[in-house]
């Protein structure tokens, strides 16, 4: 396994341990059950499915703590009665959490309905995964999400539709203010990431991102990096070829470092981003739109624009 899947698994362990009886986000035993039973593999599309279903749904997520990795993630016996249970499951997939479908191949059930984000959107394993930051893939998956909570609870539909028009409208207004504001003043700005993840989310907001994909793809699966991309890497930080360097700070490998420390010695703003909700407590759309706002700023400060 490599190494950022084994370091993280380990983070993992050693949080579910301290937090032993499934602080995963399975529900606990008192919980109140209202409205349709959702559970998400990962708490971003958890977040989306809770502002959508409101008081006609509970929606359990699995994997919340920065501490555990979707890939490498080992489900507790609380997860599985959590899917055991539910009316709807929703996963990533494009092999981003393998385990999802062992659990619900572990325990099938009638009538349970299953969203994998990937067959929604027509990709495969290899493909990039980090759906989310991607805002037109965030709409279609939300879309997806009412439509599934409303053929299962029909009598509930039209509030399903409505928070749907809610979450995408006013839900989102402030992060699509934001990448449409990045978009018109910073469009064509080189930038450089540590990793796939924001490789989504640079077209939508009009920036150049200048790492060698090889390098995105290598630092996001765990495997190692070459030797070419690393220079070419090398050189776009220090003679400052792009203007922002945006890090995964889930996956700080000594190698994102050094380079993240290259970029802060030749002054570039270094902005973080997360794959999972940062706070764990924080909504799709909190999240999302600090993180551009801390983005729009830093392009402020490398173009004075």
């Amino acid at each position: 396994m490599p190494t950022r899947r084994r370091a993280l698994g380990a983070l993992a362990a050693t949080a579910l341990l301290a937090t032993a009886s499934g602080g995963c986000g399975a529900l606990p035993v008192s919980a109140q059950i209202h409205g349709i039973r959702v559970v998400a593999a990962e708490n971003v599309w958890g977040s989306i499915a809770r502002a959508i279903g409101g008081a006609d749904a509970t929606v359990t997520s699995i994997v919340q703590s920065p501490a555990q990795d979707p890939h490498a993630y080992e489900p507790t016996a609380a997860d599985a009665r959590a899917v055991a249970g539910a009316q709807l499951v929703i996963v990533n997939g494009i092999g981003y959490d393998p385990w999802a479908p062992r659990l619900l191949a572990a325990d099938p059930a009638d009538g349970r309905d299953v969203l994998s984000v990937g067959a929604l959107l027509g990709l495969h394993a290899g493909e990039n995964p980090h759906r989310w930051y991607d805002p037109a893939d965030v709409r279609r998956v939300a879309a997806a999400i009412a439509a599934r909570m409303s053929r299962i609870d029909p009598h509930h539909a039209g509030g399903f539709d409505r928070r749907l028009r809610a979450f995408t409208g006013a839900g989102l207004a402030g992060y699509q203010a934001l990448i449409t504001r990045i978009r018109r003043r910073y469009a064509g700005t080189p930038i450089g990431a540590s990793e796939s993840i924001f490789a989504l989310q640079a077209p939508a907001l009009g920036l150049r991102l200048l790492t060698p994909p090889g390098l995105l793809r290598a630092v996001s699966e765990g495997t190692e990096l070459s030797a070419r991309d690393t220079s070419t890497a090398e050189a776009q930080i220090t003679a400052r070829r792009i203007r922002v360097w945006v890090v995964n700070a889930q996956n700080l490998t000594p190698e994102v470092q050094r380079l993240s420390g290259l970029a802060r010695a030749a002054g570039l703003p270094v902005v973080a981003v997360t794959e999972t909700l940062s706070p764990p407590t924080a909504s799709f759309a909190q999240w999302q739109t600090r993180q551009l706002a801390t983005l729009a700023a830093a392009l402020h400060r490398a173009t004075a624009r």
